[in-house]
This record gives structure tokens, sequence and C-alpha cells, in this order.
């Protein structure tokens, strides 16, 4: 029986709805995957965060509110990006238009990431994506490599 991956790294961040709030969103990124170590993907998991944060500061988070960005690196090499918004609506690729000038933010997600969803949260949502990266270099907390890679 194979045990589940444990987290070995995470980050939380919360930002309020402003456009420049992305770019925040985007170097609390790099700069956590510069800490652990991740370079391989890591230009499509910044897109990707990018994506999702421009989404919730347009469409998921209402005047006055913010959201939070989720970070998580776990033993089997998944990097994972929750983006958490109070703000109603159903989220889902839109088809794209090929003379519009945006709506292609989770499309790229969808075709970048491994994985990709919707979580229910109350009130709003949790938009998620996950990266498989390489599995060999990790350290556990504790400095010890890291079991099961």
């Amino acid at each position: 029986m194979n045990a589940q991956p444990q987290l070995l790294h995470t980050r939380e961040a919360f930002y309020r709805r402003d456009r420049r709030s992305v770019r925040l969103a985007r170097e609390f990124t790099r700069e956590a995957l510069t800490d652990w170590a991740v370079a391989e993907r890591s230009d499509d998991v910044l897109l990707c965060v990018s994506e999702l944060a421009t989404n919730a500061v347009l469409h998921g988070v209402p005047p006055g509110r913010g959201f939070r960005l989720q970070l998580a690196l776990d033993t089997a090499g998944v990097v994972r990006i929750e983006v958490h918004d109070s703000g109603p609506g159903e989220v889902r690729p839109p088809d794209p238009d090929t003379e519009a000038e945006d709506g292609r933010g989770l499309l790229l997600v969808a075709a970048l990431a491994d994985k990709w969803g919707v979580g229910e949260r109350d009130p709003g949502k949790i938009v998620w994506c996950e990266f498989a990266i390489r599995k060999d270099g990790f350290s556990a907390p504790n400095g010890r490599p890291a079991t099961g890679l």
C-alpha cells in the first residue's frame, strides 16, 4: 500500500481587490518556488497564479473584500495553487472568441496545469490547479531528504 503524499511546504497570503495584487501574488509565488528549489515548470506556475489572481480580482471578489492565495508542495513533487474568493458564480473555461481581447485565462490554466478545478467555499469558491514537477532534490522541513520521492 502506497503512503499518501505529505506536505513539505505551504505558504499563504491575503490580497485586496486591486489589480496590483496580481503582481504581488506572482512575486510571492516566485519567492516560494525559489525557497523550495522548484525551477521546473515555474513559468507555467507563475502564469497560472497571474490568471487565477486576475480572475479573482475582476470576477470573484466583491467590493471591499480580498482573496487568499495558498501554495503547497508535497512529497510527490506536486505544486498546488489555490485562490479563495468570496464571490458567487460558476467557474468554467469560456468558449474562446477569436476576436475578444480577454477571456482566455482559464483556457491557459486548463492547458498548462496537470489538473484544475473548483471547490466550494462559504461564501464563494476555491479555484485550484496542480503541477507535477521533478521529484528529486526536495527536503522535508527537518532538512532530511523527503521520503516517498
